[in-house]
């Protein structure tokens, strides 16, 4: 299997093996590596994963894109990343082996828990996995790296999580100044492992994301200093998570010719992406549900054709701060299949996005083509989520945190009879519980791992939003 740059600057990017791409991220043109092609899966195999417990249908889907680490090696991978040890964090009464638990709240309508990781959020599904596979292919090639990324809220915290400790890794986390939750921040920041770094821009996500682009761009210090990404501009992140789409289909399904729609917050676009994967794979998903919050440029896009990032100034903060992201990394993956694979056009459409400015998909066959993708959108505002929280709890005694409210919120709105609707369940509410005692008057349920954290000593750096900064603070750490 070989992966291609969605800019198809062959000479700058040429086709490269999994491990390549592994430890470098974006593509030296500036693009995001994608497989050649998608592998199918047939009714057969189908079939044959139904039964399978999560690791090991964990190692199915992993073979079919990575064939340069050994089948045996990556069953022990898969097998260390997937356990119920790491997952614990499940609801009362679940079985933590099965990983990714249903939770039916009605017939037909169901949350696939994901945040049942050590930090909480769905992150630590694919985050776990990318730890594991830094640490064997640095230690197999006798390397080091230095991971920069960003997060609005739950990446950071899981990338910490999975690296702290890892042989020859270090992670240097970009985070928006006072602009996540107080449990969010202490997550990250009360880290004291040595080969972690959490630095606080000042500004939004999207300065911070500007930045580890600007790095990642810059060829020859990332080359020197061995810059690498952890966040969803990651391949292995988006196929680590096209695991669970399959997980959850089988869960909500009892035949392997039933369709199922899945409905997914998004911001950055990379969670909903491994969905698209997984149906481009030919799992039946009839629907591609994304839910955005008053953020909605991806929102805006799916409904006009119009894609519009929004300037730092006019992004919203909201109750679901990992959503607060007006530039989504991932989507250009999606636009790559949606223009044909056209590298030439993903160029000149993203020549205006880098630029500031927007694109326009109507009057072309682009346009014509978006309902082919199964895709639907919606928004959700912070009174939505308060009421659907509320309801949620009222009506199933669960309680969910602010995204996964917005997922149900829209959900509901593109129900369909007799089609089943799965919710990704992105985080839990104790993360967010400010919000939640303004929904139920109540705290959320705290794990016991989790007691007192925010009383934690803290260490981060805050800073302005400076590239060259970013790049001082690095040279002198590494």
């Amino acid at each position: 299997m070989r992966y291609i740059s969605t800019r198809g600057a062959r000479a700058a990017s040429p086709s490269a093996a999994f491990c390549d791409i592994l430890l470098g991220g974006l593509a030296p043109d500036g693009g995001l590596y994608l497989p050649e092609s998608y592998p199918r899966v047939t009714p057969a195999e189908l079939a044959e994963w139904r039964e399978l417990p999560y690791h090991a249908l964990a190692l199915r889907i992993l073979q079919k894109f990575v064939d340069d680490i050994p089948a045996c090696d990556l069953k022990t991978l898969a097998d260390r990343t997937y356990t119920a040890a790491t997952y614990r964090h499940c609801r009362p009464g679940r079985d933590a082996s099965d990983i990714t638990p249903l939770t039916t709240l009605e017939p037909g309508f169901h949350l696939l828990e994901l945040s049942n990781g050590p930090t909480l959020a769905f992150k630590d599904m694919a985050m776990q996995l990318l730890g594991n596979l830094f640490e064997y292919v640095l230690d197999k090639r006798g390397e080091n790296i230095n991971i920069l990324g960003a997060t609005s809220g739950d990446t950071g915290s899981a990338a910490e999580y999975a690296m702290r400790g890892k042989h020859n890794v270090k992670v240097f986390m970009l985070s928006p100044e006072g602009r996540m939750s107080p449990f969010q921040r202490a997550q990250m920041y009360s880290l004291q492992d040595e080969n972690i770094f959490n630095i606080a821009v000042r500004g939004m996500f999207d300065d911070a994301q500007d930045i580890v682009k600007a790095v990642s761009n810059d060829a020859a210090f990332k080359a020197k200093y061995r810059i690498g990404a952890v966040n969803s501009i990651n391949w292995a992140r988006v196929l680590a998570q096209v695991v669970y789409y399959f997980k959850g289909w089988f869960a909500a399904t009892t035949r392997n010719d039933e369709q199922v729609a899945f409905c997914v917050p998004s911001g950055n676009f990379g969670n909903i992406c491994a969905g698209h994967i997984a149906r481009m794979m030919g799992l039946p998903i009839a629907r591609l549900v994304l839910a955005t919050n008053e953020n909605d440029v991806l929102d805006e896009f799916f409904r006009t054709g119009v894609y519009r990032p929004r300037r730092t100034a006019e992004t919203h903060v909201t109750s679901s701060p990992s959503m607060d992201i007006s530039k989504a990394s991932n989507f250009e993956r999606f636009v790559f299949d949606l223009v044909g694979r056209d590298p030439a056009v993903v160029r000149e459409l993203w020549a205006k996005v880098d630029a500031g400015g927007s694109f326009d998909l109507n009057g072309t066959p682009y346009r014509e083509r978006m309902a082919g993708f199964g895709f639907v959108s919606g928004r959700s505002t912070h009174a939505d989520r308060l009421a659907t929280i509320r309801d949620v709890w009222e009506r199933h005694g669960t309680m969910i945190d602010t995204h996964t409210a917005d997922g149900v919120k829209v959900a509901r709105e593109h129900r369909e009879p007799g089609l089943p609707m799965v919710v990704l369940e992105t985080a839990q509410p104790v993360k967010f519980s400010e919000t939640i005692r303004e929904a139920l008057g109540r705290d959320p349920v705290r794990p016991k791992d989790f007691d007192g954290i925010e009383d934690l000593p803290q260490r981060v750096e805050v800073m302005d939003a400076d590239t060259e900064a970013v790049k001082r603070f690095i040279v002198a750490r590494v």
